[in-house]
Formats: C-alpha cells, structure tokens, sequence
C-alpha cells in the first residue's frame, strides 16, 4: 500500500504543478543547508546574506525572550506562556514568506517570532503573559487574529478568514500555526477537508516538535509523516527540515504562491524538536529522554544559520556579541514597557460579552467592581 500511495503521489507531479507532491514523495524532509551550515549539493539560497543575518536576529531574540521569561516566571512575576526554543527557523522562516501588508497569520500560542516579524509589538506579547488582556490586543492593521489554546480550534477559522476574503475579492494568503499534537482534534480535520473543498488560499504549517506535551509522536499516529495527509483531503502536502532557515522558508514561499494562484491549500509538515518545556507548568525531563535531547540540540536551528553566516563571512564573534545584545536590550524594553501598560480590573471581565447587558449581568459587574476597590 505505502509504494502504491508513493507511485500516485509521484505520477500526480507535473514540471507547473504538484511540486510539493514530488517532495512528498521522496518521503525525505526537503534540506537547503547541512548541518554544518553549508549549502546541498544542488540546493541554492533564495535569500541575500543580509537578509538571512536579520532573521537569525529574530531568532535571537526569541530565545532570549523565552530565557528571560522562563526566569521570570520561576520568580513569580511572569504567567504561564509556551516558548518555541528549537523552534525558530520553522516560524522565522515561514513568516519570511510573506507579505504583512496582504498575507494573514493565525496563530496557535508558540509563535512569538513570526507574530513579531508580521507587526505584532512584542511588548504586547509579553503584556499578554504579565494578564494585561486588553493591553495584548493586536494592532489595528496587523493582519494577525489572537492567540488562542484551545488545540485546533483555530483552524476553522483560519480557512473561514481565507474564504472569506477570496469572496470579497482580495488576493491574499492565510498562514496558520498548528501542532502535531493538535492534529490529532477534528478541528483540524473539519478544517483541511473544507480548505480542500473549497480550493481556500490557505497553509497549514504543522510544528512537528516530537512531543503533545508528554505524548511521543509516535504514540499519536501512525502515518508515515503527517504531509501525507494532505493527499486525502485533495491537496498537496510536503515535508520540510524545520530546523532548515532556507528550506522553511523556500516550501513557504512556494505554497503561498501556489495559494494566491488558486490552485489550493498546502499542508507543510516542518520537523523540528523542542529543547525546553511545553510550557512553564511542563517538567519535560519526566518524560523527554536525554539522550534524544542531546541529539536535537546538535541540530539547533540557530547554530546551523551561525555556520552558515560564518561559512559566507557575515559573522564573527564581534558581529555576535552584537546581536546577542541588540536581542536582550529588545526584551529588556518590551518587557519594561509591558509592565508600565493598564493592568486588568475585575469588571473588565465583562466587556466584549454582549451588546446590551441584561440587568443580572449589570449586577454582577457593580459587584465585581465594588469589591475590587
């Protein structure tokens, strides 16, 4: 059954079309660059030198802000958040692909780095885990829909968002964030299956990270890869190496533009590992075997763009170490400024609720309030 399912998926390639099936089909995660920083063989960078040193800067800055906040809240003075360490090159570069002024992201909640690459002000990310709700709220004109937690109930919403501008006749693309955990929740099969039938200018970009907090991937299914299952519900899947900057981002920016030119939406399955806790109420080493972390940091996503900026004489250690301090001197402002913004009062968790409150609900608001002063 797999070689006959390979065989279609393979003969379904055309030179204009189905190019991700192709990938797919090699069974491989799509590489740019080795591990030691260097192009494939017959792999090219479809990005500037320049540009790829101002994306290793935004994954600098998301590890350190997933440092510094894993501290914070080890002291009490931080909420619970989901921190994408190991993750970074599959949202940089992802992210990259598109256009702010056109393209939407719908995100999960371990996204930091992309959400502040498209417009979203990282201070408000971090006012968002300090429970300055209002204060997190996304800027007019960030075409970025909140964070949410529940698994793939997203999802909907996202091919919603993208069928719903194609009929007001906007050419755009919708980006949305999953887990492989979440795949697992009918939300994200009620949503492919729509996506599929509708043709939606959509990308799911799923973050194989290993682990649905402490469940192994390979205790969640038992499909070859998760891309594969693009092909049932009619459109094309491929698998990519999420800890691969330039990879990430080329399959990106090929399944966006293949959404915009209405031929569909695309599955990309980005492998990748994550390094540290689920979230901040998450012991991963309950569970995480150490050896297998210690394979996964040697394919660290930030090492191997250092390697390759190195390789192509853009980095040294002085280059570095100013990349390092721009990144905490960010965190350090955006957290400062996020503690300065309006806190939460009991009332306010009646806004937003309904148009015309009935009486009852008038009545618990002065109560709420009465007892917050």
């Amino acid at each position: 059954m797999g070689e006959q399912l390979t065989a279609l998926v393979a003969a379904a390639d055309t030179a204009d079309d189905g190019w991700l099936r192709a990938e797919l089909a090699q069974v491989q995660p799509y590489r740019v660059l080795a591990p030691d920083g260097h192009l494939l063989d017959g792999r090219r960078s479809t990005l500037g030198a320049e540009q790829i040193e101002r994306m290793l800067e935004l994954m600098l800055l998301s590890r350190t802000f997933d440092e510094r906040a894993t501290a914070m809240n080890r002291q009490g003075t931080f909420g619970v958040f989901a921190p994408g360490s190991g993750q970074e090159a599959c949202l940089v570069g992802s992210a990259a692909a598109l256009d702010p002024g056109r393209d939407w992201i719908v995100p999960q909640y371990r996204e930091l780095p992309a959400l502040v690459a498209h417009g979203y002000p990282l201070e408000r990310l971090a006012a968002f885990s300090l429970g300055k709700t209002d204060a997190a709220q996304v800027p007019e004109g960030v075409r970025i829909l909140p964070l949410q937690f529940s698994l793939a109930a997203h999802l909907p919403h996202a091919v919603g968002l993208a069928w719903g501008r194609r009929l007001q006749g906007h050419d755009e693309v919708v980006l949305a964030y999953v887990g492989e955990g979440a795949t697992s929740e009918g939300d994200f099969h009620e949503a492919c299956n729509l996506a599929g039938v509708l043709r939606a200018p959509v990308v799911f970009l799923v973050q194989n990270n290993g682990w649905a907090i402490s469940t192994p991937r390979q205790a969640q299914y038992a499909a070859r890869n998760l891309a594969v299952r693009a092909i049932g519900y009619g459109f094309d899947g491929v698998l990519v190496d999420g800890n691969d900057l330039l990879a990430v981002h080329e399959v990106t920016r090929r399944a966006v533009a293949q959404a915009l030119d209405g031929r569909g939406p695309v599955l990309i399955e980005a492998e990748t590992y994550r390094l540290v806790e689920h979230n901040m109420t998450d012991d991963p080493r309950r569970y995480q075997p150490a050896s297998e972390l210690e394979r996964a940091r040697a394919t660290d996503p930030l090492i191997r763009v250092r390697r390759h900026l190195r390789a192509l004489g853009r980095l040294d250690e002085e280059r570095e170490a100013g990349l390092h301090r721009r990144a905490d001197e960010r965190v350090t402002a955006a957290i400062a400024r996020a503690r300065t913004l309006p806190a939460q009062r009991p009332g306010d968790l009646f806004d937003h609720v309904y148009a015309s409150p009935p009486p009852s609900v008038e009545r618990q608001r002065r109560l709420a309030e009465e007892g917050d002063g």
